[in-house]
């Protein structure tokens, strides 16, 4: 004690001088850093490692029940129940009605998209795009009747009608670029329309939310009605191959928006870089939202293992595995393929090709068939531009039930696999797409290579 009494006596303010300037400058480098780092990637660096890597050693148990996927502000289910239930949720990567879904069926005479599934979207639509106060306005009153229509034709003659009435109703315009639209190109077209009108009821809604309830839910639309045109203008700029474009489109919107992350919208930017192979970007986002506290898909735990793949796939040999044993990247690679295949098993027959695919339904079950069908419509590419992945998904996936040999029961880093998902994705899926693979695998199947090193 008298030691560092004499010591701290000795201490001259240009010492204490020296040790504020030092910590003053650090910390605006600190400050300067996180800016920069939340301005590229739009999320706090800090926060990120926090949640990562000092967030798992307190400990904490991963949450596989989805986000709600209602476009409201402010509305969370995170706290609903502990168990996961068959609950359907909106396909994030959803196609175009007009566009693409039309077209296959003009071309194979068959339809796309079950009943249930097409009842579920007009659900969507008039809680998405209708309020309280549209009686008020006679175009918005054409349009509350245009989404409950069952024929096509009608919602689209129940939209020029509502233009007629409002040439700026930015809902008619949503219709027609979803429905009439035969063409992406078309599409944009009647979306960069709604998008103007949008900006400006938008505009007008937010001078006056706070005058009544009524209009506080009108303000609520025409968010919805806002974010819903400027995520399609970014899907139709990726699928057009602008896909900087997009990802900028996307960026902007979570960052304009960042109260509707239950949207889902990262899964599009996701894809998007994924497509520009920016894989240091891909991990930036899979860090903010690949967490114990966020609900979980197939294409956040499918797209970690990609990563991980990518960074051995190339070289990888199971016969080379079961001489020297695997890496710790290998390892690494291995166990991100069994925790993809725990929270949805029916995804690696896609990705192999074991499975024929449809096109995806405009709504999905976690877990379930129809979001693997979803997932690997769109991410197939991905895995056959990394060499060596697909056959390290081969080699390793079915080691998974290695640790979890009856998933309907116990599961390992998830909830046990819920039973009711054949029934689901049975309503989902046309009767052409649904082969009763929704049954998840019970039986122990055989190991691979990689997997038996594993266990070593």
């Amino acid at each position: 004690m008298p030691t560092v009494t004499v010591f701290l006596s000795t201490l001259t303010p240009k010492f204490y001088f020296a040790l504020t300037v030092t910590s003053s400058f650090i910390s605006g480098l600190i400050f300067v850093f996180e800016w920069w780092h939340f301005r590229k990637y739009g999320t706090s660096f800090i926060e990120q490692v926090s949640v990562s890597h000092l967030r798992p050693l307190i400990g904490g148990v991963e949450n596989s029940s989805p986000a709600p996927a209602a476009f409201s502000v402010g509305e969370n289910e995170t706290n609903r129940q502990n168990m996961p239930e068959c609950k359907v949720w909106r396909n994030p990567l959803n196609l175009f009605r007009g566009a693409e879904y039309s077209r296959y069926t003009w071309v194979t005479g068959k339809e796309p998209l079950t009943y249930y599934d097409m009842n579920l979207s007009a659900q969507d639509h008039q809680n998405f795009f209708t309020c309280d106060t549209d009686a008020l306005r006679p175009s918005d009153t054409v349009m509350q009747k245009a989404w409950r229509e069952r024929n096509p034709q009608a919602r689209i003659k129940a939209a020029y009608q509502a233009l007629e009435l409002n040439n700026d109703c930015a809902t008619a315009y949503v219709l027609l670029a979803e429905e009439e639209a035969t063409t992406i190109v078309d599409a944009e077209k009647y979306f960069k329309q709604a998008l103007k009108a949008g900006e400006m009821i938008y505009r007008k809604s937010q001078n006056c939310h706070s005058q009544s309830p009524q209009h506080e839910a009108q303000l609520r639309r025409d968010t919805n009605v806002l974010v819903y045109v400027k995520r399609r203008l970014a899907m139709c700029a990726r699928k057009l191959g602008r896909i900087r474009e997009a990802v900028k489109m996307m960026r902007d919107l979570m960052k304009e928006f960042p109260l509707l992350s239950m949207l889902n919208i990262h899964e599009n930017l996701l894809e998007a870089l994924l497509e520009l192979q920016a894989y240091a970007d891909v991990q930036a986002v899979l860090a903010k939202y690949d967490d114990i506290s966020l609900p979980k898909s197939a294409a956040i735990c499918y797209t970690a293992a990609l990563l991980k793949a990518r960074a051995v796939s190339e070289r990888f040999s199971p016969e080379t595995a079961s001489k020297r044993g695997l890496s710790t990247a290998e390892i690494n690679a291995v166990e991100a393929i069994h925790r993809a295949v725990e929270f949805n098993p029916h995804v690696p027959k896609y990705l192999l090709e074991m499975k024929s695919l449809v096109l995806p339904p405009e709504h999905i079950l976690k877990r379930g068939d129809s979001e693997a069908v979803a997932y690997a419509f769109f991410h197939l590419q991905h895995w056959k531009r990394i060499e060596g992945a697909l056959n390290l998904l081969h080699c390793t996936w079915e080691g998974t039930f290695r640790m979890i040999p009856y998933p309907l029961e116990k599961g390992h880093l998830f909830y046990p696999y819920p039973s009711c998902t054949e029934t689901a994705d049975r309503e989902l899926l046309p009767t052409c797409g649904f082969c009763n693979s929704s049954l998840c695998p019970v039986k122990r199947v055989p190991e691979s290579t990689a997997d038996e090193m594993l266990q070593k």
